[in-house]
């Protein structure tokens, strides 16, 4: 993350229960509300992870509470969202985490110096 990004949130736990050994910078599939939602700071990353299924990544347990402006229509706030990657890091991934027991643990959460939401996940190794 550069100096002009503005953080929306950061995962301090997953320093704490994970070795970190590579980062990656991940698209994030949102609703309108949800990122309304972000520009007033409400998410929650503590206990998040990322699954690999059928060549996509999906990203469980991020909690976006519901917009305060929004309707009837706001999303589910801890519904399974999808990241995006180029498909060569996907694959690298989901080479990873088969063979060596690792986990993709998002970081943290932020807004990109064009506006969109960036996710920033890392490829870990649990100390415990």
């Amino acid at each position: 993350m550069s100096a002009k990004e503005k953080t929306i949130a950061k995962n301090r736990r997953a320093f704490h229960d994970y070795e970190i050994l590579d980062t990656y910078e991940a698209g994030i599939v949102l609703t309108g509300t949800e990122v309304c939602s972000l520009r007033e700071n409400n998410c929650q990353l503590t206990d998040c992870f990322a699954l690999i299924r059928k060549g996509e990544v999906w990203l469980n347990n991020l909690h976006i509470s519901p917009y305060s402006h929004g309707n009837l229509n706001n999303p589910d706030p801890d519904r399974k969202r999808k990241l995006l990657l180029h498909r060569k890091q996907i694959r690298y991934l989901e080479q990873k985490t088969r063979e060596a027991g690792l986990a993709i643990v998002p970081i943290g959460i932020y807004f990109s110096t064009n506006g969109l939401v960036k996710l920033e996940i890392a490829l870990a190794r649990g100390k415990k």
